[in-house]
């Protein structure tokens, strides 16, 4: 048997920890370890293109099969309440997991501290960003966003609920605040929204049809399978629809 290369990648010698993914840790939960017909432990070599068996032997320097010499002392690997801690003496174990294991990213994962710092701190940025966007915004631009989440509740509301509110939002979920507040529809949606409140405009019963409040003439036809205030919000970008946001936006209290 002609002996394999392995490329491995950047490798830096430390202790390391995986989780496994989900909600779900086991007092115990034991990862295949050897290559069998049922559970297959096989990776893919794409400089020699061909499948190569792993195992983990405690006695072995390398995880790759063709690579392991004389008897094999196979090992088992367990997570104990979803945590397996591994030193950096069994550098064959850690390069199994970290680097050659078909269930990684599936059942497990790597805990990297520097990856769950960066994402922390997006997400502190995130959650400033937008507490500070929900903080600056305008009472009529911070209607539309909060009626997103709290429809037509929001006509009662004072000033003040709506500036708590619009932060407690933001502080929930910055990201999706942001999506919202920076939606050039959002206010459209909402100016629709409230002619239909004020009566302005009426919303028929099967919410296909807009029409004036005072008169009953049709303004536009909701097309199927449509959110009709967003359908609203989008004819309002129309040479007919902008006339009639103007006038709605003059009778609007």
């Amino acid at each position: 048997m002609s002996k394999q290369q392995t490329i491995t990648p950047k490798w830096e010698i430390k202790d390391r920890t995986y989780l496994l993914k989900g909600d779900i840790s086991p007092l115990t939960y034991t990862l295949g370890s050897r290559h069998n017909a049922r559970y297959p432990l096989l990776w893919f070599d794409p400089q020699n293109e061909e499948q190569r068996e792993i195992r983990y032997a405690t006695n072995q320097n390398s995880c790759f099969v063709d690579e392991q010499k004389g008897e094999a002392t196979l090992g088992h690997i367990i997570f104990e309440d979803g945590v397996l801690t591994v030193p950096k003496e069994k550098q064959n174990l850690q390069k199994l997991l970290s680097l050659y294991h078909p269930r990684k990213g599936f059942v497990y994962g790597e805990f990297e501290p520097q990856a769950e710092a960066a994402d922390e701190l997006d997400d502190i940025n995130n959650e400033i960003e937008a507490l500070l966007a929900a903080k600056e915004m305008d009472i009529d631009h911070a209607e539309a966003v909060l009626r997103v989440e709290k429809g037509s509740a929001v006509a009662n509301m004072s000033s003040k609920e709506i500036k708590r509110d619009l932060l407690l939002m933001a502080k929930k979920n910055p990201s999706a605040f942001l999506d919202i507040a920076n939606d050039e529809n959002v206010g459209l949606r909402n100016t629709a929204i409230r002619a239909v409140e004020q009566f302005i405009v009426k919303l028929s019963q099967d919410q296909r049809t807009f029409t004036w409040g005072s008169n009953d003439r049709k303004l536009m036809t909701v097309p199927f399978d449509e959110n009709p205030y967003s359908a609203m919000a989008a004819w309002f970008k129309t040479d007919e629809g902008v006339q009639v946001f103007k006038t709605i936006e003059k009778k609007l209290q």
